[in-house]
């Protein structure tokens, strides 16, 4: 059902000092850059046609937002075609599920592994 991985959401503490390691040090580029709901996001990734990006996020603003996520580590954004029978699917097998919204950029939702580490998927195609 998951059929790829969308984007990786790395938290850090100073955006703009993020944004020169990726682009300056690593060659990454800047693919988007949106400020939404009071969150600013950066996207990044090896090239305009990569599959898989990073999303740069304030620590502090995301902390506020959703204390239950572990910030040490990036969250894993994957994408599936029908969200809605993976949401089920998911539910059915005892994972932990956070409820589907609506996200600018699509309906969204999270689950827990044993560890309590939360990852998301997004609806894809859409």
């Amino acid at each position: 059902m998951i059929n790829k991985i969308g984007q990786i959401m790395l938290y850090v503490d100073d955006q703009e000092k993020a944004i020169r390691f990726w682009t300056k040090k690593v060659g990454f580029s800047i693919i988007a850059e949106e400020t939404t709901h009071g969150m600013r996001w950066i996207e990044i990734a090896p090239s305009k046609d990569s599959e898989t990006s990073i999303i740069l996020h304030d620590k502090k603003v995301i902390a506020k937002m959703s204390p239950e996520l572990n910030l040490g580590t990036p969250s894993l954004m994957f994408s599936t075609g029908n969200l809605d029978k993976l949401y089920t699917d998911l539910t059915n097998k005892g994972v932990t599920t956070g409820k589907i919204v609506e996200m600018p950029t699509g309906r969204v939702f999270n689950f827990a592994d044993s560890e309590q580490n939360y990852f998301a998927v997004m609806e894809a195609g859409k």
